[in-house]
């Protein structure tokens, strides 16, 4: 069986790297086990760059690269979604589990259809293989502690992996930006938050530029947004 693992940071991620151990860890536990001393269920396919916010973008009109860098690592010149597509049907025999991750930034909300992470596990779960989003919320300009999110994950995962998932439905999880001390965060089952994303630009020259503020957006109460923002883990079951 294989654990299929993307991102859309591209493969040479941190937060890649971070989803991996956690991973490693938390999949003999699920019956994952590992086949032999140098073989491996967990297998990496994940762009060759960055490709952030680009929804389910696929490449149906030129060749995509594929640089094979390890027997467990694939470099895709495409999308996530292209991942995910490439994985299930030509790289990867038995996928069992599509997780994309750990995404450097939320995916909360009205982020599901921008987010590259979100469409490489909506793909798997249009062709029915489990799949789970995994995004670490960044609070302005604080970096990510790339250990504490591991652990987090390996948390979050070990509750997951033990709950059934109905057909073409997919978890989106989003882990929160904490301050060093805080206690483990709750995990909270929780909707999907209907706002807008804040929409706000200046003006010069060269034209318009983006610079909505991420933390001012619009909360409906009890769902991912207003959960996560607010110190804890939001899981969310999304449905094709």
């Amino acid at each position: 069986m294989t654990i299929v693992l993307t991102n859309d940071d591209g493969i040479d991620a941190l937060g890649l790297a971070a989803l991996f151990q956690a991973v490693k860890m938390v999949a003999p536990s699920m019956g994952f086990m590992t086949l032999g001393q140098h073989s491996s269920t967990i297998i990496t396919v994940a762009p060759v760059e960055e490709m952030s916010g680009c929804g389910h973008q696929v490449t149906t009109r030129q060749p995509i690269a594929v640089h094979r860098r390890s027997d467990v690592a694939y470099a895709i010149g495409g999308t996530p979604a292209d991942c995910t597509r490439l994985a299930l049907s030509h790289l990867c025999p038995d996928v069992k589990l599509v997780i994309a991750g750990i995404n450097a930034g939320g995916n909360l909300g009205a982020d599901i259809y921008i987010s590259g992470t979100i469409a490489a596990v909506r793909e798997a779960a249009l062709h029915q293989i489990p799949a789970i989003a995994i995004s670490h919320y960044r609070q302005g300009r604080r970096e990510i502690d790339w250990e504490l999110a591991t652990r987090l994950t390996q948390h979050v995962l070990t509750q997951l992996l033990a709950r059934p998932l109905s057909p073409k439905t997919f978890w989106n999880v989003n882990l929160p930006h904490l301050q060093p001390g805080d206690p483990m965060p709750a995990i909270v089952d929780c909707p999907l938050c209907r706002q807008p994303l804040p929409v706000s630009y200046y003006q010069d020259e060269q034209g318009f530029h983006y610079n909505g503020k991420y933390g001012d957006r619009q909360r409906d109460p009890g769902a991912d947004v207003e959960v996560c923002l607010s110190g804890q883990i939001s899981v969310t079951q999304l449905c094709i």
